[in-house]
């Protein structure tokens, strides 16, 4: 069982779009909820696709939002890690008190094309579902990993600024 009990929201953050997901209230199994399309004017102080997600989160009533981390094979953080970051960070500042924490992702976008093609899917209807696929990924591993250790998964991301402290920063 997970360490507190209800919903968890899973966001898998695209160039183009934003995969979500939602776990059930006892936090046991991950499943689609929508993709989000991400706002051209992101450079704004509020894009749209920002306001969407949070709106999805409260909708949801979720005690959690877990985003994926995507760092390369070797661990590094490259620029959509970065971009990751940035937006773990402002969606966190925007649905607080919900925590919002950052999962290494490595390989769910590869995974939830492997398993659509496999599952039938075609190609051009993969597009539209992909990111909601890597969200499910996303926020299973991080329900799975808290089960088994009894922890929140990842890494915290602060509101404050600050970095998070060492223990939080797991990988």
């Amino acid at each position: 069982m997970p360490t507190r009990p209800g919903r968890r929201v899973g966001i898998d953050v695209g160039s183009v779009r934003v995969g979500v997901a939602s776990s059930d209230p006892s936090a046991l199994l991950a499943t689609p909820v929508r993709t989000v399309r991400r706002d051209p004017d992101g450079a704004t102080n509020a894009p749209a696709d920002l306001e969407e997600v949070a709106a999805i989160v409260a909708e949801l009533d979720a005690v959690e939002v877990v985003v994926g981390l995507p760092r390369t094979l070797s661990g590094e953080e490259g620029a959509a890690a970065e971009a990751a970051r940035t937006y773990a960070g402002r969606l966190s500042v925007r649905i607080a008190p919900v925590p919002v924490r950052l999962v290494d992702e490595r390989h769910t976008t590869v995974d939830a094309h492997r398993n659509l093609r496999e599952s039938g899917v075609d190609g051009r209807r993969q597009r539209s579902i992909i990111d909601q696929a890597a969200a499910v990924l996303i926020l299973q591993a991080a329900l799975d990993a808290e089960r088994n250790s009894g922890r929140p998964p990842g890494e915290l991301v602060r509101t404050d600024g600050r970095k998070p402290r060492t223990k939080d920063r797991r990988r």
